[in-house]
């Protein structure tokens, strides 16, 4: 049977205590120390692991240092530097396309504002969501594939797949100001533990006493 909305918020909070306790320090796990390098790398980490793209991008970056000279870069040049993260040419043009607007139209900076980030060339609701809570600090809620997989194990949507509507119906359970870091831990979760294996760990999930399908799809 499908649980209310206050019951599923109730869940939420003990998936939220435990995962806190499991994981105090879930965070991205792309290497970044400006807004615009994460751009980059999450547009990069579609279909490759992040630990390939924090290797990949320190040549990026040695070569072209910051978002003019990204913004000026011949798009074959770029290319060639991330082909080793899969469909290189799309991503290199979604790259080249993004840091032009940032250079000509923000000043070589990302904006704040989630409906301008949604028109930035290869960013998607994830990519936005993940810059709202990272480097803004603001409420956000990252579907990535962990975040779908574990959400419907666990009970917290029922049977949803689709990235946005997983989104919707979480923004509805989760507090605004836990959203960013519940979608970390869950990533970390979903690596370690809650693995796309038909039968995960449950034998060592800090879940296990409340997940509603005990790890069976």
């Amino acid at each position: 049977m499908e649980k209310t909305l206050e019951e599923k918020k109730e869940l939420a909070a003990k998936v939220i205590a435990a995962l806190k306790k499991e994981y105090p320090d879930a965070g991205c796990t792309l290497d970044y120390n400006e807004a615009w390098k994460l751009l980059v790398s999450v547009r990069l980490a579609a279909q490759c692991t992040d630990a390939r793209v924090n290797v990949v991008v320190q040549d990026l970056y040695k070569k072209f240092p910051d978002v003019k000279a990204l913004a000026e870069a011949d798009v074959d040049e770029i290319e060639e530097i991330v082909r080793p993260c899969g469909l290189g040419r799309s991503k290199a043009r979604d790259i080249s396309a993004c840091m032009k607007i940032l250079y000509e139209q923000y000043h070589g900076n990302v904006p704040d504002d989630f409906d301008a980030l949604l028109k930035l060339p290869g960013v998607g609701r994830k990519s936005a969501n993940l810059i709202m809570g990272d480097v803004f600090g603001k409420p956000a809620i990252v579907t990535d594939t962990h975040c779908i997989r574990l959400t419907n194990r666990i009970g917290l949507v029922d049977g949803i797949k689709e990235p946005k509507k997983v989104e919707m119906a979480l923004w509805k359970i989760i507090p605004p100001e836990e959203g960013n870091d519940f979608c970390h831990r869950l990533v970390e979760h979903g690596r370690a533990v809650c693995t796309a294996r038909t039968k995960p760990y449950c034998d060592k999930c800090c879940l296990a006493e409340f997940c509603e399908k005990n790890g069976v799809e």
